[in-house]
């Protein structure tokens, strides 16, 4: 349990950094500061005994020309710089327009636009570093030309063009709609597979009966963003009760309102008011709330992008049911991943064994009416959609095991059938449609 507690901070920590744009051209301005101070030391070191056949292909010129070139380095990467980050607000702006707001954090945890802004960044921190080591022979002090130090700046901002170019080419992939639900349906998966068990692992021990017991409020607004299981272990252990945690990752959760209760271990024993006191506030202290809901243990929201997709080129103001379709598509990858892991509740136990947090997690059926309901509400009349919804159910018919989730999704079809019913398709699209429905009850039967 401490190892999965520590694997899941880690998680967090990576996750906070991947979705910000800042950390990694930050690390960039400062190891290229650190650089700037030390190349010329080093030109100051091998100056007087370079071979001539290396000083050949260093910078030849005089000081005033060395501070020529730094200060066009400086200049026009800064000029590009801006242009970079304007060109990626841009594309923020569209892939939030025309696709789905919660989009934004998939674009900044693009680690190409991070690197390239790192690159820009650093080449003029460099070439600024670099500049105020330049001195011309004057006052009796000998020139000082930094040759490597100058040559690298040179070749920093060689790549910089390069970088510019491949940036460009980058940003036109990725506006692509293919392209953006494929990077949204990868982390779901990953964040299905990290955080759920294999369906063919032991079944765990069912969940201790939920009698009355004592509620435990948020601390503060937002999304629930983090579970950190392990302090909720381990608070349970020390006032020996049992805890349950009412709220899914990526639920809302209001300050002062209850999202979890406790009891204790013992139905017929009570907790004093000190470890309720005690337990209250450290199990409060390990369910993080956040502005935004992430894809480091939420397992629906790769999903809801992927939905919000669909339904927003379903909209009037777009049209576009092609994306809905592909939309579509990508959750049902996501979902029949989903359907070989155990889902639901997850049951946390001491290192006797004991059950002591039951954590709430949706299950696929959750997961499914997630993905179906508002789809089917707003592209009900379009065949192609209602298609692709039989599609989703038959796929996802053939991989699912567990008799509720195969109950879930007869259910599902049984609902599209009747909407289909309703609607007037020419016969031939009816037929169709008869077709795939039929297709999953036979996916259903085996």
């Amino acid at each position: 349990m401490m190892f999965r507690g520590a694997r899941q901070r880690q998680a967090v920590f990576v996750d906070a950094i991947r979705s910000r744009l800042w950390p990694v051209p930050a690390i960039g301005v400062v190891a290229a500061v650190l650089l700037g101070v030390a190349l010329p030391q080093l030109d100051m070191a091998v100056d007087k005994s370079m071979p001539p056949t290396l000083a050949a292909y260093l910078f030849g010129g005089g000081a005033d020309g060395a501070r020529e070139v730094l200060a066009a380095i400086a200049t026009s990467l800064m000029t590009v710089t801006s242009l970079t980050f304007s060109l990626t607000l841009v594309t923020l702006q569209l892939a939030s327009s025309q696709y789905s707001p919660r989009l934004l954090r998939t674009f900044a945890s693009d680690r190409f636009v991070q690197r390239t802004l790192a690159l820009f960044l650093a080449t003029f921190a460099f070439a600024l570093t670099v500049l105020r080591t330049v001195r011309n022979a004057d006052d009796g002090s000998a020139a000082f030309v930094p040759r490597i130090s100058v040559t690298a700046a040179y070749l920093l901002a060689t790549a910089s063009v390069l970088g510019l170019v491949l940036f460009l080419a980058h940003l036109v992939r990725q506006i692509r709609i293919e392209t953006m639900l494929d990077h949204v349906s990868t982390d779901a998966i990953d964040t299905v597979c990290r955080t759920a068990a294999p369906m063919d692992e032991d079944s765990p021990a069912s969940p201790p009966p939920r009698l009355r017991g004592h509620r435990i409020v948020a601390n503060s607004s937002g999304f629930l963003t983090q579970v950190d299981e392990a302090a909720l272990v381990a608070a349970a252990v020390d006032a020996d009760a049992v805890v349950f945690v009412d709220r899914p990752v990526g639920s809302s959760v209001v300050a002062n309102v209850p999202v979890a209760f406790c009891r204790p271990a013992d139905a017929a024993a009570q907790l004093d008011d000190d470890s309720l006191t005690s337990l209250r506030t450290r199990v409060a202290a390990a369910l993080h709330a956040g502005v935004e809901r992430t894809a480091t243990q939420d397992v629906g929201y790769g999903l809801r992008q992927l939905t919000d997709v669909a339904i927003r080129a379903l909209s009037p103001g777009i049209n576009d049911p092609t994306t809905a379709v592909h939309a579509l598509q990508s959750c049902t990858a996501v979902l029949c991943e989903a359907a070989g892991q155990r889902l639901g509740q997850r049951i946390l136990r001491d290192e006797d064994g004991v059950v002591r947090v039951v954590v709430a997690r949706p299950d696929l059926p959750d997961l499914l009416d997630m993905v179906c309901t508002q789809p089917q509400i707003y592209g009900e009349r379009d065949p192609l959609v209602m298609a692709s919804l039989l599609t989703l159910l038959r796929d996802l018919a053939w991989v699912a095991r567990q008799s509720e989730h195969r109950q879930a999704i007869a259910e599902r079809c049984q609902r599209l059938r009747l909407g289909i019913a309703s609607q007037q398709f020419g016969s031939s699209e009816r037929s169709a449609l008869e077709t795939l429905a039929d297709q999953v009850d036979e996916a259903l039967d085996r």
